[in-house]
This record gives structure tokens, sequence and C-alpha cells, in this order.
């Protein structure tokens, strides 16, 4: 799951290290840039976006009046902030703002409030339950949440072991057995001494591998009746 987001700034530079910042999130993508308020109605006649990171004061028309013009929007996107002065907050928060960060922003703030973002977006969607689950894994010496949902397989890498989502992949430092345990129970599956899948992913798999996502996995003999088990019971 990702939200479509642009950037709307007219200073080419300082949309520069947010565009970096959303980049570097596995749950934004950037799908646009805009300087003033009008390209930006303009271009989102065309483009479906989740999320605004809105600059206040623009030529011709501020943040503000942008907003005001794509009131009348049936999805309208969520909006975070992103100024240079701390005196517009207030009003912000009158337009349901997610967040109203001060340049500089720092990556921590950004993610923070990026969080409260996906947290809406999900519950708008009437997402299941279960799609709300997430773990933390600490990655780079830095705590980052991920849904469980987006969890395609873990593998071993000798004193690591490698998350993968759909997005990308984290390298954390922990063994199979214990990170076996910070999973939710009857929703993953040791596979293989160096695998664990996630059995929704599952596609199809035979007596040697499991294909997950067009990849294939591989399969320990002993296994493919507990997968088999493992499977009937999820969908049961």
């Amino acid at each position: 799951m990702q939200l479509k987001c642009v950037i709307v700034d007219d200073s080419t530079l300082q949309r520069l290290p947010i565009a970096k910042l959303i980049k570097d999130h596995s749950s934004l993508d950037l799908v646009g840039e805009y300087s003033n308020a009008l390209d930006t109605k303009k271009g989102l006649k065309d483009t479906e976006v989740d999320l605004i990171f809105l600059d206040v004061e623009m030529p011709i028309l501020n943040g503000f009046e942008l907003l005001d013009l794509l009131s009348t929007s049936t999805n309208k996107p969520q909006v975070i902030f992103i100024t240079g002065k701390t005196e517009y907050a207030y009003k912000a928060f009158n337009y349901d703002a997610v967040g109203y960060l001060k340049k500089p922003v720092s990556r921590e703030l950004f993610n923070s409030t990026v969080d409260k973002a996906i947290n809406n977006f999900l519950m708008k969607k009437n997402y299941a339950e279960s799609d709300f689950e997430y773990i933390f894994i600490k990655s780079n010496l830095k705590k980052k949440k991920i849904f469980i949902k987006e969890i395609k397989w873990i593998e071993a890498l000798g004193d690591y072991i490698k998350v993968v989502t759909f997005e990308t992949s984290h390298v954390v430092l922990s063994t199979m057995k214990a990170f076996e345990q910070e999973l939710p129970e009857g929703k993953f599956l040791r596979i293989h001494k160096s695998y664990i899948v996630n059995l929704a992913k599952i596609e199809r798999f035979n007596s040697k591998v499991v294909e997950v996502d067009g990849s294939e996995i591989p399969l320990s003999r002993n296994k493919k009746g507990i997968l088999a088990d493992a499977l009937e019971n999820l969908n049961q």
C-alpha cells in the first residue's frame, strides 16, 4: 500500500528535501510537483492523489485558497502543511490538516506525521482489522513500523535476517526463531531453515518451491503437508 502524493511549493530548492523524504518512505509514491495553486488544480483533474505536501505562501493563490478550490472534490486528499512560518498553524488545522511542519523538516517528525496520514487512509478505506497489524523492526539503527500485510517473506542472512516487503527490504539483527515469535500466529510459516513466508501471499506451490509475487522460495520436503494444512486453516 502506497499513498500517492504531490508537493506544492513555489520554490524548487524547498521542494528538493521534501521530495527526498518522500522517496525514502516506503509507503509514499511521489506522482507530481507543482509551483503554484492553479497548476496544481489543473494537474489533479487527471491524477488521483491521497496526500498533498503544501506550502502556504505562494504567488497568485496561497495554500489555503488552493484547498478552497479543491473543497468540491469528491475524493479530497489529506494535507500536510510544510512552511517556513508558524503563524498559520491554527488556520491549518481548521482545514483538517494532518500536520503542520516547519522547514527545515526533520525525518523523524516527517515520518511520524506521515504515519497519521496512513492510519487515516486505512480507516477511510474501511480496511479489515488485520490490515492494521504491524510490527516494529530496527534497521539502520532506527525503528520502523512495518504493516504485516506488506511482508512477503523473511530470509536468513547469517546473524541477520532480511524482511522483504512489496516496496523494499530491511536487514535486521535477529535470529529467525526470535523474529518468528514476533509475527502473528497462523499467518506466517517457516517453510525452510532459511525462509519464513506470509501465507496470504503464496500464489502456488509444489513439492520443492513456493511462489510469492513471482519469486520462487525453497520448500523443505517435510514442510509440504504442514504448509497445505496452514493454508487450509488460513482460508477457513
